[in-house]
């Protein structure tokens, strides 16, 4: 039983290809300090957000202590912890003293990773959200 256990697992480790996590780690490790300008960039704002949302619907309030002019977009990030394949990318519409909103491709539920960030990438928010019914999220700057 062992040789066929022993013989089997040298099988699969032949035919099967775990690949890189990433294909460019070198750039991934690179980009790390632009990440953490972005994030001291919201910090130095005094950016929160406030995320709601109803079915496939979001709305975001934006606030900031320091002057700032809000874009007329955000990106608003949804990642899957484990299932990258499931990812979505919201563009949200200004309506107007920091209101943002727009629409989920699909229904979303469980627990994801969020990042809000401006269209020309000088800040990002981030969080974690568990998304079990309609639900609220502070997000704060990571600093």
């Amino acid at each position: 039983a062992v040789i066929v256990a022993g013989a089997i697992t040298i099988w699969l480790a032949m035919t099967s290809f775990d690949g890189m996590v990433e294909d460019d780690y070198y750039k991934q490790g690179l980009a790390v300090n632009q990440r953490i300008h972005r994030d001291r960039m919201a910090e130095q704002l005094g950016l929160r957000a406030e995320v709601m949302r109803h079915g496939t619907q979001l709305r975001v309030i934006l606030t900031a202590q320091a002057p700032l002019s809000f874009p007329p977009q955000l990106n608003f990030k949804f990642s899957h912890p484990t299932r990258g394949g499931m990812d979505q990318l919201v563009l949200l519409n200004h309506e107007g003293q920091g209101f943002y909103s727009g629409a989920l491709e699909t229904e979303v539920n469980g627990r994801w990773h969020v990042f809000l960030e401006d269209q020309e990438l000088t800040w990002r928010l981030l969080g974690d959200w568990q998304l079990d019914a309609d639900a609220r999220l502070q997000l704060r700057p990571l600093y």
